[in-house]
């Protein structure tokens, strides 16, 4: 663990915040969304994982490349025949 740096909670509007400094923001990777958990009487601050990120330049890669196509064949039954209109 690192060094501990001391701050105080502010008042921001109604609500209570941190300033946290530039230099632990830059280590811990975090700049933008956050989560906020409690553990006890200690606050868990996490960046918001980034979901299917980078998702649409492969699918644009795939797509470049004809390679986005269906590769399960349409099985009918013979229920499908009978009661869907096609």
């Amino acid at each position: 663990m690192g060094t501990a740096i001391k701050t105080r909670i502010v008042k921001i509007g109604n609500s209570q915040g941190l300033r946290i400094p530039k230099t632990l923001l830059e280590q811990s990777g975090i700049n933008s969304e956050v989560e906020i958990e409690v553990h006890g009487n200690h606050l868990i601050i996490r960046p918001v994982e980034q979901i299917r990120l980078g998702w649409d330049k492969a699918f644009a890669a795939m797509a470049e490349k004809h390679d986005d196509v269906v590769l399960d064949d349409v099985n009918t039954t013979e229920w499908d025949q009978i009661e869907w209109q096609w």
